[in-house]
């Protein structure tokens, strides 16, 4: 297939990098430029003659820029696949502009950080109104070990952001657990060996244990895009009260104020010592 791919981020690149070993015509484009070889800096151009159009950027306001410049090269035939973390509201936008060009749209957002990317282990949630995942799903196969339908486009994001909720949650616990036991003497293998044993095991604990044992926290996901899920999944929220969730976000803002944003969200764990 012809396909492009709009954000060369941590994920976007190896996404191309894996479509254009499979034998597919790849197309790259990014905010800033990038040495790949299929890297290109129209994204108009880039659009015009791919069948499938995939946009992995940071938020909303970057897949409005994306679908500025590409939305005049959109035409019947193509379909548009959205797999950045947005919020419902933003993808049903999103959904409405691009099919006014004729184009069709797939809501695709995902889980699994760079490594399940590079095994080609992600998961994608799909937000679908019609019959446009048949299209998309030779694209999404050779990129993950799973096609998650959810219901109608909107359904998928909103989906998304209550699992980020989630880890978020997740790793601030296994953090601040860490360092108490670290405190009260107890070694990293006993620590994680008995937290193996016990319900509080996951699999992110298993995904973080050998950055938290080493103090490596580039980046598999980044302090700035969970913070941007978690103000995403507030405003959602609407009414409801989410206090946890409020909470971990201010120590997320913390960590953006200490210039942490382009680390791994598991950083964090410097926040809860001394």
């Amino acid at each position: 297939m012809n396909i492009s791919v709009f954000g060369l981020g941590i994920i976007g690149e190896i996404w191309a990098r894996n479509l254009a070993a499979d034998g597919h015509q790849v197309r790259g484009w990014n905010r800033s430029p990038k040495q790949l070889p299929f890297y290109t800096g129209d994204a108009r151009a880039a659009a015009a003659p791919a069948e499938a159009l995939l946009i992995v950027v940071a938020d909303p306001p970057a897949v409005r820029n994306v679908l500025d410049q590409i939305a005049p090269a959109l035409r019947a035939g193509q379909i548009v696949i959205q797999s950045s973390t947005i919020s419902p509201a933003a993808t049903r936008e999103f959904a409405r502009r691009v099919r006014a060009t004729g184009a069709s749209f797939l809501e695709a957002p995902f889980t699994g950080s760079r490594i399940a990317a590079q095994q080609r282990q992600t998961v994608f949630f799909i937000g679908d109104d019609g019959n446009d995942l048949a299209r998309a799903r030779p694209v999404l196969e050779r990129l993950g070990a799973r096609i998650f339908p959810v219901g109608p486009v909107g359904s998928a994001s909103a989906l998304k952001l209550a699992l980020n909720v989630n880890n978020a949650g997740l790793a601030q616990a296994l953090c601040e657990s860490l360092v108490l036991a670290r405190a009260a003497g107890i070694a990293d293998d006993t620590f994680f060996e008995a937290l193996k044993l016990g319900v509080g095991r996951s699999g992110l604990s298993d995904l973080k244990e050998p950055k938290l044992r080493t103090g490596d926290f580039s980046p598999q996901f980044s302090v700035k895009h969970m913070a941007k899920d978690l103000r995403l999944a507030l405003e959602m929220a609407g009414d409801l009260s989410l206090p946890e969730t409020r909470a971990v976000l201010g120590i997320y803002e913390a960590g953006l104020q200490r210039g942490w944003a382009d680390d791994d969200f598991i950083g964090l764990i410097r926040l809860a010592g001394k």
